[in-house]
């Protein structure tokens, strides 16, 4: 199998991962969101037992008219790009991937295209990078293709290193506004009105 990459979206999952992993002997690298040293958490009685299963994506919000595939810190911030998005009548299902090796062991992925039509694969990586990465499995390797109304879109991080401090997070990265506004587009492509 050689090295799993994981990416959980905070810490509670990060000890679901830990937990998975020393019950096997398999290799992993658990990439831990530093936005998710900050967020308060309820803490699960079973925090040293329950496991979170490699390779299975979580549907953290349902919807039915575009799908946003992200991980990490980013699902938190396409939550709330959700939430702006049904203001104005656009219902946004939210893919926690959690693992990108194994990516999708059971095509979740593409059972939420079968159902939105349209994908947004979003994260912080560099262009070409994870975002591509994630488009590839899906769109190419799962067959996604087949179900698509409208192309795929990627939105990842700017090409440069991020500057320091929040304003250098704010030009580099996506926010909630920069995904607001290209699901907002992939829409109104699709229904002007």
């Amino acid at each position: 199998h050689g090295m799993n990459v994981l990416v959980p979206r905070d810490m509670t999952r990060a000890a679901g991962f830990y937990n998975t992993l020393l019950k096997s002997d398999e290799p992993a690298v658990v990439v831990e969101v530093l936005n998710g040293y900050r967020v308060k958490e309820r803490v699960p009685d079973n925090i040293g037992e329950f496991t979170v299963p490699l390779g299975v994506p979580e549907v953290i919000r349902e919807g039915s008219d575009v799908t946003v595939v992200t991980y990490g810190a980013c699902c938190r911030i396409a939550l709330d790009a959700a939430e702006k998005l049904s203001k104005v009548g656009i219902e946004v299902e939210v893919v926690d991937v959690q693992s990108l090796l194994p990516f999708d062991i059971h095509g979740k992925i593409v059972e939420s295209l079968k159902k939105t039509n349209r994908v947004l694969f979003l994260d912080e990586d560099v262009p070409g990078g994870t975002s591509a990465y994630m488009m590839q499995e899906v769109i190419e390797k799962q067959g996604g293709y087949f179900h698509l109304d409208s192309p795929a879109r990627t939105l990842s991080g700017k090409a440069h290193r991020p500057a320091y401090g929040s304003d250098g997070d704010y030009w580099s990265k996506p926010n909630a506004e920069t995904i607001f506004d290209a699901v907002y587009e992939m829409m109104n492509e699709v229904d002007p009105g």
